[in-house]
């Protein structure tokens, strides 16, 4: 049995990383509330929002300085990305969707690799190796600050959908988008916005990763494996699942990495998503937009 000043560190950095997965799969799982498909771009669009912070920082810009930049960006790619691709491409059709995400994925994975090589890619920031005491243990002040930001970002999300005019208009169209549609809502308008603000979530991520993590082209993989397993785990459409999930599989792999290796801590990941389909393949909260 470990001691317990050993797990105790281990959980707290896990929920350091496990609020950026949730952040992660609050953006997937507000695209499949309302348009009610899985996005297979998602990790291509995160690895995008890292390149993007990535070179920012070449031209001296700060990773958390340049989420004033890469939000905005990341939401405009994929608003546009949605309603002049995606949309279109679909002609209504999920399956279509589903084919039109994969490609987009592909073509912007091999365009990377194109561009910018196979080689990953760091940056050096003067915090990259602070430490900060928090009294039961020495937290990175990176993994610090994407706690707090990724929290502080989920709450304004939900604000965003629990208190506004589009809020209410994502809403109506996830739950009855023919009836939204009677209603004078531009469905369309809110297929993309819904995509855009997901996507945004990826630039913000991308931001909080990059002075702890590194960039490649396939990059996302590692994120957006995880991504899907916090959405099945919390439940596909919630926003209060998405985040306790996160939270609970960062802590699942830090301890599974602190047990069997840090080689072999997604162990316990594709574990619980194996066994909540099993046995609650509905997820902790399986609702639609809550």
């Amino acid at each position: 049995m470990l001691d317990p000043v050993i797990l105790l560190p281990a959980a707290i950095n896990g929920l350091t990383m496990g609020a950026v997965y949730a952040l992660v799969a609050l953006g997937l799982t507000l695209i499949y509330g309302v348009l009610h498909i899985i996005n297979f771009a998602h990790g291509s669009l995160l690895m995008v929002g890292l390149y993007g912070a990535f070179f920012l920082h070449r031209f001296g810009v700060d990773p958390y300085l340049a989420l004033l930049v890469m939000v905005p960006a990341l939401f405009a790619l994929g608003y546009v990305l949605q309603w002049s691709v995606i949309g279109r491409a679909s002609h209504g059709s999920d399956q279509n969707v589903l084919l039109v995400t994969l490609g987009a994925s592909i073509v912007i994975e091999n365009l990377a690799l194109y561009f910018f090589s196979a080689d990953t890619q760091t940056i050096d920031t003067p915090y990259a190796i602070a430490m900060v005491d928090i009294g039961v243990a020495l937290v990175s002040l990176p993994r610090l600050i994407a706690l707090g930001a990724s929290l502080a970002l989920a709450a304004i999300l939900w604000l965003l959908i629990a208190r506004t005019d589009l809020g209410r208009a994502i809403r109506a169209v996830a739950k009855e988008r023919q009836g939204a549609r009677l209603m004078g809502i531009d469905v369309d308008h809110i297929f993309a916005m819904s995509f855009g603000i997901g996507t945004a979530c990826l630039g913000a991520a991308a931001c909080l990763l990059l002075p702890m993590f590194y960039v490649s082209p396939h990059i996302g993989h590692v994120f957006v494996l995880v991504a899907f397993t916090v959405v099945v785990l919390g439940g596909m459409g919630s926003f209060s699942g998405a985040l306790i999930g996160g939270l609970l599989i960062g802590v699942t792999e830090s301890l599974c990495g602190l047990l069997l290796g840090e080689s072999l801590g997604q162990i316990g990941i594709f574990l619980i998503f194996i066994a909540t389909l099993l046995f609650r393949p509905s997820g902790l909260f399986g609702s639609r937009l809550s």
